[in-house]
């Protein structure tokens, strides 16, 4: 995973505050280039005011493109970051503009803010980053990138610009043995590596809250296989064969539900989630899974999902 361009994509309200603070301290901890992009429809893919001529309906969005730009570049400042680049992307979905605009500039990874209001996602978990500011919302945009994208897609939660951390903290790794899994983690250490923070990898254990005899032992099984899982990743990152970082932290979560089970460990403010994309999907393409919906829904930290890679 290459964090050497940083592509946020900019909306006008608090979800464009929430990509760019997001967006800024990725940029800033990376020493990458951070790029403001927005999307406008093509002039032909909306009819505008009645009987209005086509040129001063492409002046209009324009105009608008213009002012949302000018709006980004205060936000930037005001969030301490540095010199940036802003774009107008012309397309008819905004996630798919965003996904032909990464591809066209060679970006590492894009950022977005969650869809506004309530999208019937679910409740977070307890007790996570700045005590649960906000949540996730999957809205056209990201289902867009989170389905079709060929970098990273990171997702920041509503209410993350309000107050966001001084730095990242930690990576955490949301790990299942298997080759995807497995290379997520490679890519992980490397963005740890270069973030300056420490990895850790948790593997979710879920269960039905019965005490039956045939389930306590499948739960104890489960248990073990997840931690000898998780330690043969994390030893492997530590092979003698690269570089020398910090240990590698390893946990397993046990809950009712994916929600629970991420409740039982503790969050670190400037703390990230990373997920693979499912082994079902595309290569080279970011492609959501069940798990990570689940993830994604239950998080209050913002969240990226690599695309898959062979």
């Amino acid at each position: 995973m290459k964090l050497d361009d940083v592509l946020a994509g900019y909306v006008s309200g608090v979800r464009g505050r929430d990509a760019l603070a997001l967006a800024v301290l990725l940029a800033r901890q990376a020493h990458a280039r951070l790029t403001v992009a927005t999307v406008r429809p093509p002039a032909h893919s909306t009819p505008g005011p009645a009987r209005a001529e086509e040129s001063a309906w492409r002046a209009y969005l324009r105009e608008q493109a213009e002012a949302t730009l000018a709006q980004a570049r205060e936000l930037v400042a005001e969030l301490g970051g540095g010199d940036a680049e802003y774009v107008t992307h012309t397309h008819r979905g905004s996630g798919r503009g965003l996904v032909e605009l990464a591809r066209r500039r060679g970006a590492g990874v894009v950022v977005i803010g969650s869809a506004p209001g309530g999208s019937g996602l679910g409740a977070g978990f307890g007790g996570g980053p700045g005590g649960g500011r906000g949540r996730i919302s999957v809205g056209s945009t990201a289902d867009q990138l989170l389905h079709s994208s060929s970098v990273p897609v990171l997702l920041a939660p509503r209410g993350y610009g309000e107050r966001p951390p001084a730095a990242f903290d930690r990576l955490t790794v949301a790990y299942r043995r298997g080759p995807g899994c497995d290379a997520a983690v490679k890519d992980a250490a490397g963005t740890a590596a270069a973030l300056g923070v420490p990895l850790r990898l948790v593997t979710l254990v879920i269960s039905s809250g019965r005490r039956a005899r045939i389930e306590e032992e499948m739960l104890v099984r489960l248990r073990d296989r997840a931690a000898a899982d998780l330690e043969a990743a994390a030893r492997a990152q530590r092979s003698p064969g690269r570089p020398a970082g910090r240990p590698v932290e390893v946990e397993v979560l046990e809950g009712r539900n994916v929600a629970q089970a991420l409740g039982t460990t503790s969050w670190l403010p400037g703390e990230m989630i990373i997920c693979a994309s499912s082994d079902t999907g595309p290569l080279r393409r970011v492609f959501l899974g069940d798990t990570s919906i689940k993830i994604v829904r239950a998080s209050t930290c913002p969240v990226m999902i690599l695309t898959r890679e062979p």
